[in-house]
């Protein structure tokens, strides 16, 4: 068994955390998720405290179930949040509702429709932060954004993680 399936999952006050069968539901004030438990994974509720363990044997899906699961209850708690960085002369972003205006060198402003459950600010021109309750989406959202125009490789120019390191190329000499 693995070491996070080893590990208790602990629910914070706030959270309501439900089994009706092999269906799991969690709901907190961020959303709402629900979940179909896998054959070979077993679940112990006592009190606030979740175990999740294999029924017979040692199985894949109990890490990943524990996994899941502690992110959605932390997602309908706290919450996750990714910061993009925009860097480039004009580059800048401005969100208007569910929809995500770039400017990022191309000759029209290309628009991003936000999905459902996410959040996206700019609280500066070239700063986009992006929030939602399940972090999957949140990841995903971040990538589609920063595909739109990821780093240069020779000039370091595009939408970046703010934790990325972007390692500039040297130019062709002759």
């Amino acid at each position: 068994m693995s070491r996070i399936a080893r590990k208790p999952l602990e629910i914070p006050s706030g959270v309501e955390f439900k089994r009706d069968g092999r269906t799991v539901t969690i709901k907190g004030k961020k959303g709402e998720f629900s979940y179909e438990l896998h054959d070979a994974v077993e679940l112990q509720i006592e009190g606030n405290v979740v175990y999740i363990k294999p029924k017979n044997q040692a199985h894949p899906m109990v890490g990943t179930t524990r996994k899941l699961l502690g992110n959605w209850v932390r997602g309908v708690h706290e919450g996750f949040e990714r910061k993009l960085q925009l860097v480039g002369v004009g580059y800048r972003a401005k969100a208007q509702g569910s929809v995500l205006e770039l400017s990022l060198g191309f000759s029209n402003p290309v628009l991003y429709s936000v999905p459902k459950g996410i959040a996206v600010e700019t609280p500066a021109v070239t700063d986009i932060v992006i929030k939602g309750a399940d972090l999957q989406q949140v990841g995903e959202v971040a990538a589609q954004i920063r595909a739109i125009r990821s780093p240069d490789a020779y000039k370091g120019k595009g939408a970046r993680y703010d934790s990325e390191i972007v390692e500039t190329k040297e130019t062709k000499k002759k």
